[in-house]
């Protein structure tokens, strides 16, 4: 079945296109980025008057960018897991879901359905963002494709969170415990993976990460903040924190993919391979023919009978 034709997909759309709180959240979105570009954009005219004074303030309009840009990340990575984190759970609330599994779609194409109407949901907000993005790029003198390659990372973690959001949504049966459940392996992703490298500092007492900063592949915020690096200076976050750490400080393979653009597309790829990991267990999850699936309904009906 073709990934546009999946019914998953157009019902969701279809619902959520009829509904008032779309355009009450492409309100409320919109509402965000525009307080954060006026707020930037004070700091911006009021530190132009003393620091700034003997200098182009136009200069540091540049500036706007990575702040619209941050408001709308925040904003994703906490709206996504909300709304997949329903999707199955919701199901089951509903009294729906031996329904769904009745049809002829696979387990994978139904979890791939609903994080992929998620993500053009988000897609929804992004594009409704533009005409504010726009001005950050025509007064800081930003590249267009910096634009483009922004909106290709914004799908990325849109998809992560999704794939996160429908994996606890998979193994809980309320939909509140699967948000909460999301959050937490949000903690695990965006925190715990600074631990491996805490620790090989307080080992070496502070003579060397070696390659536990290779956990930091998996983290979108280190991610981004990457991906603001190399589109605000042309620079790499690692390169210029490691310009003064030789290979046996931070590892050899940690020193070569601190070089250039590596780092950040080969955590994109960790980042998409984490998220692809996830929709497969949610899927093995929501497979009816599942030996733990059966047991457990058997048990319900026992029950009940």
């Amino acid at each position: 079945m073709k990934l546009w034709w999946n019914p998953l997909v157009k019902k969701d759309l279809q619902v959520t296109a009829r509904s008032m709180r779309l355009s009450w959240g492409l309100f409320a979105y919109d509402a965000v980025l525009v307080m954060a570009f006026l707020l930037a954009l004070a700091v911006i005219q009021t530190e132009g008057r003393g620091y700034y004074s003997n200098n182009n303030i136009y200069s540091y309009l540049i500036y706007l960018f990575p702040v619209l840009a941050i408001a709308q990340v925040c904003i994703v990575a906490l709206i996504v897991p909300i709304i997949t984190a329903s999707s199955i759970s919701g199901e089951r609330e509903r009294q729906t879901f031996d329904i769904m599994l009745t049809t002829c779609m696979s387990p994978f194409s139904i979890v791939l359905g609903k994080v992929v109407s998620a993500v053009i949901r988000i897609l929804f907000f992004v594009a409704a963002g533009m005409p504010i993005m726009a001005l950050s790029f025509v007064v800081g003198g930003l590249a267009w494709s910096s634009l483009l390659y922004f909106v290709l990372a914004i799908i990325l973690l849109s998809v992560l969170s999704g794939s996160i959001g429908i994996f606890c949504s998979s193994f809980c049966r309320k939909s509140i415990s699967a948000v909460v459940l999301s959050f937490a392996f949000y903690f695990v992703i965006y925190i715990l993976t600074f631990v491996p490298m805490i620790l090989n500092l307080l080992w070496t007492e502070g003579d060397s990460t070696g390659e536990s900063m290779l956990f930091l592949l998996f983290n979108p915020g280190v991610f981004f903040e990457e991906f603001f690096m190399q589109i605000m200076t042309g620079e790499s976050l690692f390169g210029t924190a490691g310009s003064n750490f030789d290979r046996s400080e931070v590892g050899f393979l940690t020193y070569h993919l601190s070089q250039g653009k590596a780092w950040m597309f080969l955590s994109a790829a960790c980042i998409l391979c984490l998220s692809i990991l996830f929709m497969i267990v949610a899927a093995w999850r929501v497979n009816p023919m599942n030996t733990t699936t059966i047991r457990t309904s058997g048990r319900k009906k026992t029950k009940k009978l």
